[in-house]
């Protein structure tokens, strides 16, 4: 698993040669309502079993949530299940809207 900072992800999603990641926030929906990544999914750790056989393991992953903690926790899962191309968002949206998008709502 990869630690990916905010502006390597704003770069890569930038970077119309290369293939976009799928973007997943484990955040829980109220957060997800709050501030999102352009593209992101929501798929909360606490309901991640129900989605486990969703994600394709041929397409870079990358893991969000507030600060980068959750996330973590779930790109180590993913990688236990065989993805090898699993990223965390270092500093998950709050980074994200300190460096990227200004003018991202926070919490």
């Amino acid at each position: 698993m990869k630690q990916l900072p905010a502006n390597q992800l704003a770069g890569w999603l930038s970077d119309q040669s290369r293939p976009g990641p799928r973007l997943i926030d484990v955040r829980e929906p109220w957060e997800f309502d709050i501030c999102r990544i352009q593209g992101s999914e929501s798929m909360p750790m606490s309901r991640l079993a129900q989605h486990l056989g969703s994600i394709d393991a041929s397409r870079p992953v990358v893991c969000i949530c507030h600060h980068g903690v959750r996330s973590l926790q779930v790109a180590l899962l993913l990688e236990q299940r065989g993805l090898r191309d699993v990223y965390n968002l270092v500093g998950g949206v709050a980074a994200w809207a300190r460096e990227i998008d200004r003018t991202m709502p926070t919490y």
